[in-house]
């Protein structure tokens, strides 16, 4: 297949390195020094639980979609912040048959696309306030796509690895049970790449889990400089935690997507991750705009639209969302 990374970051450099190793026709949109690196030195993946061996794999990259022509698949997994970008410049890629595999954080654009009862259909103002992206990539090219690995940036075009293969895909505007043949065909090529892949009934329910691990640790480690474990086994901290997963877990049984776990058996299930970095604070450490508005400005919004009271999440909101704006990281008010 033709298949294009939208983006030169940790998880996109990730898929992309190892899908060229397995023989597709892989190209990258990058730019700056991450584009000059890529051409110069391939694109390249250190595996941190193999002892540091290093993947190389030559792509075709380019600052200018047109360049690359239309593909088969589209590879986004840039940072929320970037889509309007992206949603900018993605129509020379994209032919009618095109699948646009969307593996990112947070809650996409697309979520409420034939799912949510009587959010069904609705857009989400913090993510997509003028509907820009949604236009640009309708719902028909989209496979929703979580990934459950923890990767950063050693250097522009330099992935490392740390751990974890999990990707789930799934079709956002199937009805529950069903899978149209593309999500398996992906399936497959990303199994034979090397990746634990799999299909999902219902991709909106796997965004909403991933989310609840992470919309609390996430924007707690980029206040504090926390690693995972820290945030966790601090009494007080991890109490915080819990009340806010429950509010979204209240969220969530309103929009169909009920939560047999408790905060505690989440914890139990990050802690065994060890000490680990999340990607919001690599930014914060970095100086990049952080992911704010897909993993907690949205829960509020959801809050709001399903009138369940969030107010440890809109604590948490505050405070990340100041600490980011005194450090230029996300918008002025």
């Amino acid at each position: 297949m033709k298949i294009c990374i939208y983006g030169a970051g940790a998880i996109g450099g990730w898929i992309g390195v190892h899908l060229a190793q397995t023989g597709h026709e892989v190209s990258v949109v990058a730019r700056g020094d991450a584009c000059m690196a890529i051409e110069k030195n391939g694109l390249q993946c250190v595996q941190t639980q193999a002892g540091d061996a290093r993947i190389t794999a030559k792509v075709k990259v380019s600052a200018n979609p047109s360049a690359l022509g239309l593909q088969d698949v589209v590879v986004v997994a840039v940072k929320a912040p970037a889509m309007a970008s992206v949603a900018q410049g993605i129509a020379p890629l994209l032919g009618p048959n095109t699948v646009v595999m969307t593996a990112m954080n947070g809650v996409p654009w697309w979520f409420f696309q034939g799912f949510g009862g009587k959010l069904q259909g609705a857009s989400l103002n913090t993510i997509d306030p003028e509907g820009r992206i949604a236009n640009a990539i309708p719902a028909k090219h989209v496979v929703g796509c979580v990934v459950h690995a923890s990767c950063s940036l050693d250097a522009p075009g330099v992935v490392r690895h740390h751990f974890g293969q999990g990707l789930i895909l799934g079709e956002p505007a199937e009805q529950l049970g069903k899978v149209r043949d593309r999500v398996p065909q992906l399936v497959s090529a990303l199994q034979a790449a090397g990746f634990n892949a799999s299909a999902s009934a219902q991709i909106q329910k796997d965004v909403w889990y991933k989310l609840w691990g992470n919309m609390t640790v996430n924007p707690i480690s980029a206040i504090t400089g926390a690693t995972t474990d820290l945030i966790l086994k601090d009494e007080l901290v991890r109490d915080l935690v819990s009340k806010i997963m429950l509010e979204a877990k209240a969220i969530g049984e309103q929009i169909g997507i009920p939560m047999a776990q408790t905060p505690e058996d989440r914890h139990a299930v990050t802690l065994k991750l060890g000490a680990f970095k999340t990607s919001m604070l690599q930014d914060v450490e970095a100086g990049k705009s952080i992911e704010l508005d897909a993993l907690v400005s949205v829960v509020r919004e959801l809050g709001q639209l399903t009138s369940i009271s969030t107010p440890y999440t809109d604590a948490l909101l505050g405070l990340s969302r100041l600490h980011a704006r005194v450090r230029g990281l996300y918008p002025a008010q």
